[in-house]
């Protein structure tokens, strides 16, 4: 490693001239070897007068990218003040630089400010400076004073201050910044790292729009513009059209990469498709990407959740050489049960893996799904002695078990014993609340939250109006309904309009039910029609219950729910003749009412 270090200094004497062992020393520090240029420094330059421009900028960018030698590039700033060279507008470029790295932007803004003269290079330095450090709207604010004194920014320091407005949310000044770069003919446009970014920026903003208009006008299109494209796509939930481009990248020649891969996996997953999410597996396997972890880990979460595909992420699983806690994570949630998911949990922390929010939450999620009140009274313990308790998402998921497992106390419990309470936190109580009967209590809790400054959103409003549907308060359930349509922050959905239309339709106001559901923005679902037969049934309104189960089963022929509806209304009509009909409708296109199953723990 000090070989050339030994084979200068074999020749370096009195007669070397501080220029040859300048030289070395910068090269040294361009191939990146940084501790063996700082000690031929050390050795053989330190103790004599060096001011040149040549060497210190050299020198300051060795001490810079090694926290360990702060303290000589303290020195060498005092004998760049001693010297005069900070006159020398490469040398102080290069101490902004320090500075900045060594997360100290006030002291790079001491020697920005002390400079005779600037150039672009010290503005895009002591803006970087203040990015490096989360000094964000200064940056910003140095931006400006930077063009407003007639320098022209480089596409690179014009993306990454892109990227701040996108961090800080100044989304108006990123299209201002977007509008300057298109007028004002100085500024390089046709860069594609700008591009990517403004890309990048559009998408950030929901602006699917612009975001293609400033792909489509890009002359050269690299693996990082579509990549960034196909995320946007994903992002905003447009799943088709990012495996389009996906496939289009590829039509026009551009290999996608390990972060196209990565970032596609969603789409393949969200649309059901496991044959294109086969395809991206394969690929990525004949490239080599898939012994990188993160996309191991990517793929496990696919396959996680497609039950007829779990096979695949276990084989990954186990032919991983290095694991991290996301696979054990996503291979311990697709457990069927918990027996298997404590045996994963303590295979991981016998191999050195903690387990971290996540993993908690995959574990309380198995438990609620198989109302196991056991496994998931052992987990709440390794929570307690993890001292995760006061996470929120745990602790709103312990809420939810304990509910579902039928302990409401316990939930309650939880609930009073959380350190901070968020809307979801509320909507979940009130639901337990409601689903074990105490309904009146549940629209109580309601009202609390309200009192203490939360704001209700649209699952609160939805265990709310559950809640009333179960004790049958149809008025106050109307209250809650008609207050969430005129809150501009609440957007119902049709399962808030199934829930009221319920209620209607249960308390005997079935003109009322049926008023909603023909004023409703959206198409009504069987769901709703399926509520509103039932609620003709049991009030007497046999005509019309046979009328509507006849439309829904026009709509959904393939469900035996829908028939065995018609026929219990038969039923109740004394009509038999219709009941042996739909039974014999049913064995002859071989539908079967799907069967409910108890679990006894």
């Amino acid at each position: 490693m000090h070989q050339p270090i030994r084979c200068l200094t074999s020749i370096a004497g009195p007669s070397k001239s501080l220029s040859e062992v300048s030289t070395k020393v910068k090269d040294l520090v361009l191939e990146g070897l940084y501790d063996q240029a700082l000690k031929l420094y050390k050795d053989h330059l330190h103790f004599r007068s060096v001011s040149s421009t040549f060497i210190l900028p050299s020198l300051i960018k060795a001490c810079s990218n090694d926290q360990t030698h702060h303290f000589l590039g303290l020195q060498l700033h005092c004998n760049v003040l001693k010297n005069g060279s900070d006159s020398e507008s490469a040398v102080s470029n290069s101490l902004i630089s320090m500075y900045a790295k060594c997360y100290d932007p006030e002291c790079a803004r001491k020697v920005f400010d002390e400079m005779p003269n600037r150039d672009t290079i010290s503005w895009n330095s002591l803006i970087n400076s203040y990015s490096q450090n989360g000094c964000f709207f200064k940056s910003l604010k140095m931006f400006r004073e930077m063009y407003l004194c007639g320098f022209v920014p480089k596409p690179e320091l014009t993306a990454s201050v892109i990227s701040i407005c996108i961090q800080t949310g100044q989304l108006r000044l990123g299209r201002t910044i977007h509008a300057l770069v298109i007028v004002d003919e100085r500024i390089e446009d046709t860069s594609v790292f700008l591009s990517t970014a403004l890309i990048d920026f559009y998408w950030k903003c929901s602006d699917s729009v612009m975001a293609f208009w400033v792909f489509d006008r890009m002359d050269v299109k690299n693996e990082v513009c579509w990549t960034a494209m196909v995320s946007g796509f994903v992002a905003d939930h447009d799943y088709k059209m990012a495996i389009d481009f996906f496939r289009e990248m590829q039509v026009e020649g551009i290999k996608p990469n390990r972060v196209t891969s990565l970032a596609i996996l969603p789409a393949c997953d969200e649309i059901g498709s496991i044959k294109h999410g086969k395809e991206i597996h394969g690929y990525a396997f004949r490239h080599g990407f898939d012994s990188d972890i993160r996309f191991s880990s990517a793929l496990i979460h696919m396959y996680c959740k497609r039950g007829e595909a779990l096979h695949y992420a276990k084989l990954i699983f186990e032919r991983s050489k290095k694991k991290d806690v996301v696979m054990w994570s996503s291979i311990i949630g697709s457990c069927d049960t918990t027996d298997e998911s404590v045996s994963l949990l303590n295979q991981m922390r016998k191999e050195g893996f903690s387990p971290n929010s996540i993993t908690l939450l995959e574990l309380i999620s198995t438990s609620t799904n198989l109302s196991s009140i056991s496994h998931g009274r052992t987990i709440h313990c390794y929570v307690f002695k993890s001292s995760l308790d006061s996470e929120l998402p745990i602790g709103n998921s312990l809420i939810n078990m304990y509910s579902k497992c039928g302990y409401l106390m316990d939930s309650y419990q939880v609930f009073q014993e959380m350190p901070t309470k968020d809307s979801i936190s509320w909507s979940t109580l009130i639901s337990a609340f409601g689903i074990h009967g105490r309904c009146e209590e549940a629209v109580e809790f309601f009202y609390r939250m309200q009192d203490e400054g939360i704001e209700a959103d649209s699952i609160t409003y939805l265990a709310v109006l559950s809640a009333c549907n179960h004790a049958g308060l149809a008025e106050e359930g109307q209250k809650h309904f008609h207050r969430a349509m005129r809150d501009d922050k609440i957007s119902l959905a049709i399962e808030h309009y199934a829930c009221y239309i319920d209620l209607l339709g249960r308390a005997g106001r079935l003109e009322d039910a049926y008023g909603v559901v023909t004023s409703m923005p959206m198409k009504p679902s069987p769901i709703i029609w399926g509520s509103l037969v039932s609620a003709c049934k049991i009030h007497g309104r046999m005509g019309v219950a046979k009328m509507l189960a006849r439309k829904l089963i026009e709509a959904e022929p393939e469900s035996g729910a829908n028939r065995t509806l018609l026929s219990m209304v038969y039923a109740e009509s004394g009509e038999w003749y219709g009941v042996e009909e739909i039974r014999r409708e049913m064995k002859e296109i071989g539908v079967r009412k799907s069967y409910g199953f108890s679990r006894i723990e």
